[in-house]
């Protein structure tokens, strides 16, 4: 399971050190994807074919379905976790997605994203107020 932030800086290569208390848990081989609100997430193999299995069940004959497989599945990137730990973040990712050589590593249950660590801090700004609000309105205890 992945929980905690963690805030790094990403190397002159876009290597990003996994945080060293994810870093048994992420395995060998990491799926990385569009996430949401601007976030990269990354799957370990097990979870990425659980989401994969989910995505394939979407009807297909309808449009938002189509939309949702078509997007996330171009966006994946399969990537290899090297002796030190590090995984190489994809130029065009990184581009796309606006994100600078300081990230924030966010542990999101069975996967962990990565944020532009600006972009983290207005996500939390904008969203930490409303917190307890939404908490309610779940089936959490």
């Amino acid at each position: 399971m992945f929980f905690g932030s963690y805030s790094h800086t990403l190397d002159n290569k876009g290597r990003l050190m996994i945080p060293a208390k994810m870093r048994n848990e992420a395995g060998g081989r990491l799926y990385i994807l569009k996430g949401y609100e601007g976030s990269l997430s990354v799957y370990r193999e097990a979870d990425f074919q659980k989401l994969t299995s989910a995505l394939d069940n979407l009807p297909y004959n309808q449009r938002d379905s189509r939309d949702v497989q078509r997007i996330t599945l171009a966006s994946v990137v399969e990537l290899e976790v090297d002796a030190q730990g590090r995984i190489q973040l994809p130029s065009k990712l990184l581009s796309d997605y606006k994100i600078s050589r300081s990230v924030v590593v966010v542990g999101v249950i069975n996967h962990f994203e990565i944020w532009d660590a600006s972009a983290w801090e207005n996500y939390l700004k904008q969203n930490e107020k409303d917190y307890e609000a939404k908490a309610e309105k779940l089936p959490v205890q």
